[in-house]
């Protein structure tokens, strides 16, 4: 009925998450078999809903290019319909969908979905000789929707284990079991129950041994296959897209399936010890004092968004950098000056879609940041600005070269002080176009920039020029300016930094590390760092008094509030305007939180 020549799946839900405010798309060439079958890794993009259609904004939050490597198209000869052919070159490495047609597709799924009041499921097609869009199927999402909205199921490694795989996460699940194997329909009747299915893909053929499985990997297919859809219904963890599973994996073999760790999912040697834990929000208790959520990948951010917390109060662009892009900033933006040939190699083929490679770093970091602020939309995301330590920098592709070897990386050249500096400047622009991307072209305005590490008040007011000068304000479109308090320095000069920022974090590792002059990554004087000494919390009451003297907002980012109720009952009792923790430590550090507050 369409003659397509490209095609494709969407929903109006995160079929993962169920977080209710994304459209995700998959696409690809020809009819849209393909996709639905799961016979190809197709291009998959996000789109922020409450977003689309506003003016001046190109809600769309991520593209990622599949390989696509076939496609079935209209056959010539009598007696075929359809036929599956090889996709050319071009095609492999081109984007099925322009900006425009992705927009499209997401008006028409909110609207959709606004008629059926419930999430949808749709399927797409282009006519190849008109050039129009047609919407050719709309269902209701049948998995996501009909979840429990007051309960949150968690999945947690126990142990580390060395990665075999990766893929696609479906669902956010854990399973370890034995491989086994299956080639075609033909073998079914081999398949052991409390298994691991492994195979290039699945299709309806397969449906008698789907239940007697504990998880799912493929080599082919995207969210939307048959396969991705199957286990969503059942409850079971997958991977697919993951290319040679069927390669790599053998019959019989102990693996563990993580589907638990972001939009990633990972295959593990060997069967890994696994924490599942389904917890109730309906009873927390209320607090005064604002709890927020640590985050660290984009993918951990949909995971959570359930949890009833007042956003985020510390993600890391650094996590993104070393996990997304994986390439050092400064042989992106002088890749003509990078010497190391293998370096060059891998970021060419990292790159191969980018006519500047530059666009490559603000394309994946934007692409990282945007999840995370569209999680807790409009409440406040704040955004650390890169952290790492020299040596952490020259472990990215291509850092050697630029970085320098440091007696001491955790007290050398990071944070604030790369940021002006001549000879990182140029990677610095490209953080500042990123986050500009995400507030303006995408438009979630709720992203706040914190500096780390400002050792001065001179450093501070260097790195606020140089970020009005990449672009970002403070005060114009509602751009907040925070400042990581970390350093004694800060917290002496407090009431002059808090002239300067919106507000202050209080990294408390660092902080206790300086105080007390221990190394936190020490081992032997582990006893010895611990921030309910009495310096550090002296510490942390004249930074608290300081920050409300000038009129400046004081949270605080670590693990001491949830690992000691005592030391959550000295922060608020002390005023801490806002307490942001580890995910998987919201509930109990809600209760601790609550109980000081009705002391």
């Amino acid at each position: 009925m369409v003659r397509a020549d490209k095609a494709g799946v969407m929903f109006s839900i995160d079929t993962e998450s169920g977080f209710p405010n994304i459209v995700r798309i998959s696409a690809a060439w020809g009819l849209g078999e393909v996709v639905v079958k799961g016979a190809v890794n197709p291009d998959e993009y996000t789109v922020f809903k409450p977003l689309v259609g506003k003016k001046k904004t190109r809600p769309i939050m991520g593209k990622s290019l599949g390989d696509k490597k076939r496609k079935v198209v209209y056959a010539r000869s009598r007696g075929r319909v359809t036929r599956t052919v090889n996709t050319t070159k071009k095609e492999r490495e081109s984007f099925v969908l322009d900006d425009n047609e992705i927009l499209r597709l997401a008006e028409w799924a909110c609207a959709i979905e606004k008629h059926y009041e419930r999430p949808m499921d749709i399927e797409w097609a282009r006519d190849g000789d008109s050039g129009q869009l047609f919407v050719v199927q709309a269902r209701p999402e049948t998995v996501q929707a009909l979840k429990e909205a007051g309960s949150l199921t968690t999945y947690r490694l126990k142990e580390k284990g060395n990665r075999a795989l990766s893929g696609l996460a479906v669902g956010e699940a854990i399973a370890a079991a034995k491989v086994c194997r299956i080639q075609s329909t033909r073998q079914l009747g081999k398949f052991k129950e409390g298994s691991i299915l492994v195979t290039e893909m699945t299709d309806p053929d397969w449906g008698p041994i789907f239940k007697k499985t504990k998880g799912i990997i493929t080599d082919l297919g995207g969210r939307t296959c048959h396969a991705a859809i199957v286990s969503r219904e059942l409850g079971i963890p997958a991977i697919v897209g993951t290319g040679d599973a069927t390669k790599v994996l053998r019959d019989g073999q102990a693996v563990t399936l993580s589907c638990a760790e972001g939009d990633e999912g990972f295959v593990y040697n060997g069967l890994l010890d696994f924490a599942e834990e389904t917890v109730s929000l309906k009873k927390l208790p209320k607090t005064r004092t604002p709890i927020m959520l640590n985050i660290a990948s984009p993918g951990g951010a949909f995971r959570w968004w359930k949890l009833p917390c007042d956003g985020i109060g510390l993600a890391r662009i650094e996590f993104i950098i070393a996990n997304r892009i994986q390439v050092h900033p400064m042989a992106l933006a002088h890749f003509d000056e990078l010497e190391d040939r293998e370096a060059r190699r891998r970021i060419e083929k990292l790159t191969h879609s980018y006519k500047d490679k530059r666009d490559y770093f603000i394309d994946k970091l934007a692409q990282g940041i945007a999840p995370i602020a569209a999680s807790q939309h409009p409440r406040p995301v704040i955004m650390r600005l890169s952290d790492f330590k020299t040596n952490e920098y020259a472990a990215l592709i291509g850092g050697e070269q630029f970085e320098q070897r440091e007696q001491n990386p955790m007290l050398g050249l990071r944070g604030a002080s790369r940021y002006y500096h001549e000879e990182f400047r140029d990677a610095f622009r490209l953080e500042c176009e990123a986050i500009q991307r995400v507030r303006n072209q995408i438009g979630l305005k709720n992203v706040i920039v914190m500096v780390p590490f400002c050792r001065t008040l001179d450093e501070a007011d260097k790195v606020l020029r140089e970020l009005a000068e990449n672009g970002l304000v403070r005060g114009p479109g509602g751009l907040e300016i925070y400042m990581m308090c970390e350093i004694p320095s800060n917290a002496v000069l407090a009431e002059k930094f808090g002239e300067r920022f919106d507000g202050f974090s209080i990294g408390s590792n660092d902080l206790t590390q300086l105080v007390l002059g221990v190394d936190r990554d020490s081992a032997e004087l582990a006893e010895l760092f611990d921030e309910r000494n009495e310096a550090v919390k002296n510490v942390v009451r004249q930074i608290i008094r300081a920050a409300h003297k000038a009129d400046c907002k004081v949270g605080i980012c670590g693990e001491a509030p949830s690992d000691y109720p005592e030391f959550a009952a000295f922060l608020v009792e002390n005023g801490i305007d806002s307490i942001s923790i580890n995910p998987d430590r919201f509930i109990e550090t809600k209760k601790i939180v609550a109980k000081a507050e009705g002391k």
